[in-house]
C-alpha cells in the first residue's frame, strides 16, 4: 500500500477544522499531521510534520494567505498547497493561483468531494472553479446550463484533466461502473456524445484544469 497522502490543515474557524478533519480521516490514504489557526502557525508546522499538502484558508489572523501560499512555495516547493476559501471572486481565485496554489476550491462544496481534490492536486493538476455560480433556471430562461450534482463535476474536472476511468474511480473510491454511470448523466446533461466533447465542454465552461500534467494518469 502506498504511504498515505499527509495534510496540514489552516483554518482560524474550530467549526470548519473540525469539518475538514472529519472528512479527511474518513479516507484511509490521507493522514491529517496538524491543524493550525493562523499564516504562523501553519508554516511552523510545515516545518516539523513535514506535510505533503497544506490546505488553507486565505483569510485568517496574521500573516496573510497568500503571502503564507508565496512563503511555502518558497522554503518547500515540493509541498503543494490547496485553498479552501468561502469567496469566489475572480481576483482572489487568480492571485492565489499566481501565488502558488495547486487548487483552488469553495467552502460550499461538498466534504465528500475534498479527498478527491487533494489527491488530483498531490498527483500535479491545478485546478480553480468558476467565480460566478451558475444561474439557477427557470421557466421563462431562453438557455441555461446543465445543473451538475457535485459529485459530476468533480468527475467532469478528472476528465478534463486528462484521469481515465479507472483513475477516477481509485481517486474517488467509486466502482469503474459507478464512473461510467456518472459520465452517461454528464453527457446527458451537457448534450455531447463522447469525452472529448465534455472536455471541450469544461475548458469553454471554466470547469477544467489550468495546467494539469498530461498523462499523469494515463
Amino acid at each position: 500500500m502506498d504511504a498515505p497522502l499527509k495534510v496540514l490543515i489552516a483554518d482560524d474557524h474550530p467549526l470548519m477544522l473540525h469539518a475538514i478533519r472529519r472528512a479527511l480521516e474518513a479516507s484511509e490514504d490521507i493522514e491529517v499531521v496538524g491543524e493550525a489557526r493562523s499564516g504562523e502557525e501553519a508554516l511552523a508546522l510545515v516545518e516539523r510534520r513535514n506535510p505533503n499538502l497544506v490546505l488553507l484558508d486565505l483569510h485568517m489572523p496574521g500573516l496573510d494567505g497568500l503571502e503564507c501560499i508565496a512563503e511555502l512555495k518558497r522554503s518547500w516547493p515540493d509541498v503543494k498547497t490547496v485553498v479552501l476559501s468561502a469567496s469566489d471572486d475572480r481576483a482572489t481565485i487568480d492571485s492565489a493561483l499566481v501565488a502558488g496554489a495547486s487548487a483552488y476550491i469553495l467552502k460550499s462544496v461538498s466534504p465528500m468531494d475534498i479527498p478527491s481534490v487533494l489527491r488530483q492536486a498531490s498527483a500535479g493538476a491545478v485546478y480553480h472553479v468558476p467565480s460566478t455560480p451558475r444561474p439557477r433556471c427557470d421557466d421563462h430562461a431562453a438557455a441555461c446550463g446543465p445543473e451538475l450534482t457535485p459529485r459530476e463535476t468533480t468527475i467532469l474536472m478528472a476528465v478534463a484533466g486528462g484521469l481515465t476511468t479507472k483513475a477516477i474511480s481509485q481517486d474517488l473510491w467509486l466502482s469503474e461502473h459507478t464512473v461510467k454511470f456518472h459520465l452517461t448523466n454528464i453527457y446527458r446533461k451537457l448534450g455531447v456524445s463522447n469525452r472529448s466533447a465534455a472536455v471541450r465542454y469544461a475548458f469553454e465552461n471554466d470547469l477544467g484544469p489550468s495546467g494539469a500534467l498530461a498523462g499523469a494518469h494515463a
